[in-house]
């Protein structure tokens, strides 16, 4: 199956083309047949190579001159600020401006998609389940929001029937889309910028179960308290089948065991009557639950369940998701895009549980202001799990500063609840404090959604040296 390019498409050009999402959508047209082209700030960067190996353009900065006068449309995320200049020069050129989601629904249109949400582990479902389908032979198409081992490998044009998406809640955008499997992994406060309380939360993921077709399924997380009350809001829509998951007695498909095996984990499930063990390539039991979520969400497109848990076995893990970056001096360092409190606790109750008596050291990054405002306690009370951690400054993405919002907040946190951590406001700095900490047998652990994934390898440079 290849279907064709969306309306006005053929010629995009997208501002922000090396950002997660947009670039796997850049990937899909640009293998769909579409002359791609965009900017990016930092326009060397892998995933902008990976792009004009596909034959895009990419553009280093952003300039109005950037913009090609014969663009059909320009696709922008909500990172995109107004006064960008080529948001501008779209106007005067009267070039149609596609949000992201917009035109990643178009993308969707034909064929069953699959649309992973939930305040956390959206990107590891989203892998698993392309992985998984992949290895069955039924090449799906899939937009995730992390590379899955090289640059450029968060997107794919299948030529199977299935498209298997992440769906952002952070802004609302995941409101596009037309799935005929709903996943909800769960649902916590978060993106304070959008939403004001979780009464928000839950009306947004109810618009979004709403927009699954007739006949459709919802697959949804039994145990966690945020998706188990989207599910009671919606029980008894018509044309809705629910499918819940989880280590309740109640489950549709449960979860009978989990048991670590070092840096993976071997889950064992009831499924349709049948008892079914696989293993799961990252540890934790958060990782575990992933997995489960996308064995259901493939019995519910009509893949045989015992297959698809032997496929999941292929699924080696996904950039920044408890990533092992190396080794040196006696030190494994690993990255981990943990960045609200809860995906903290779970990623470094993963580690413990991997760890056994070795020590864990955590370099962490806040990810924004508004989220540091509302949870930085929080985040401070999840690195007292660690032996020790520095923490750097807030990293701001598309934010402004908030007045009185730093690190101290969580640093304070963290020392109430008797945590060991050092302030460190210099990046260039952190390998060189590391160095001096760690010793043979420690796991140092880089965390958070920014550019803190870039001090893996100076840390081991510098325990080398």
């Amino acid at each position: 199956m290849k279907p064709g390019l969306p309306t006005a498409m053929e010629r995009p050009h997208f501002i922000g083309i090396g950002g997660a999402g947009m670039s796997g959508i850049a990937k899909i047209l640009a293998q769909r047949g579409a002359r791609v082209a965009g900017s990016d700030s930092r326009g060397d960067s892998e995933t902008a190579q990976a792009l004009r190996a596909q034959g895009a353009t990419v553009h280093g900065g952003h300039a109005a001159g950037n913009l090609a006068e014969d663009s059909t449309c320009v696709v922008v995320s909500s990172a995109i600020r107004a006064d960008n200049p080529e948001l501008a020069r779209a106007a005067e050129l009267g070039i149609p401006v596609v949000h992201r989601s917009d035109a990643l629904a178009a993308l969707m249109d034909g064929l069953r998609p699959i649309a992973i949400a939930g305040t956390h582990g959206k990107t590891t479902t989203t892998s698993m389940l392309a992985v998984s389908l992949s290895a069955l032979g039924l090449d799906p198409s899939y937009a995730i929001g992390g590379d899955l081992d090289a640059p450029g490998s968060n997107a794919h044009h299948g030529e199977g029937d299935i498209f298997v998406a992440e769906a952002d809640e952070s802004d609302r955008s995941f409101h596009k889309y037309a799935p005929q499997v709903a996943i909800i992994l769960n649902a916590e406060l978060d993106h304070h910028a959008n939403y004001a309380s979780m009464e928000e939360i839950y009306e947004s993921f109810e618009t979004f179960v709403g927009k699954v077709v007739p006949g459709g399924t919802l697959v949804v997380a039994h145990g966690q308290e945020g998706a188990a009350e989207i599910a009671r809001r919606v029980a008894g829509r018509e044309g809705l089948n629910v499918v819940t998951y989880g280590e309740e007695p109640e489950a549709d498909v449960r979860i009978t065991k989990i048991t670590p095996r070092g840096l993976t984990s071997e889950v064992t499930v009831v499924v349709g009557g049948r008892m079914l063990t696989f293993t799961v390539s990252v540890p934790g039991r958060h990782y575990a639950h992933n997995a489960v979520a996308a064995l259901a969400a493939g019995v519910a497109l009509g893949i045989p369940a015992h297959n698809l848990a032997s496929a999941l076995g292929k699924y080696t893990g996904v950039k920044r998701r408890l990533q092992l970056k190396g080794e040196a001096a006696g030190v494994q360092v690993i990255d981990s895009y943990a960045h609200h409190p809860t995906e903290m606790t779970a990623d470094l109750e993963a580690i413990r549980g991997a760890a056994g008596d070795s020590r864990i050291l955590v370099v962490f990054q806040p990810h924004l202001f508004s989220r540091t405002q509302e949870l930085g306690k929080e985040m401070g009370q999840s690195l007292s799990l660690a032996d020790a951690s520095v923490v750097l400054d807030i990293y701001p993405a598309r934010e402004d500063p908030i007045p009185g919002v730093t690190s101290e907040i969580i640093i304070a946190a963290a020392r109430a609840a008797g945590a060991d951590v050092t302030a460190e406001h210099s990046k260039e700095a952190v390998a060189d404090v590391i160095a001096g900490m760690a010793k043979p047998g420690d796991l140092v652990l880089t965390m958070g959604a920014g550019d803190v994934t870039d001090l893996g390898p100076q840390i081991l440079a510098r325990l080398s040296s």
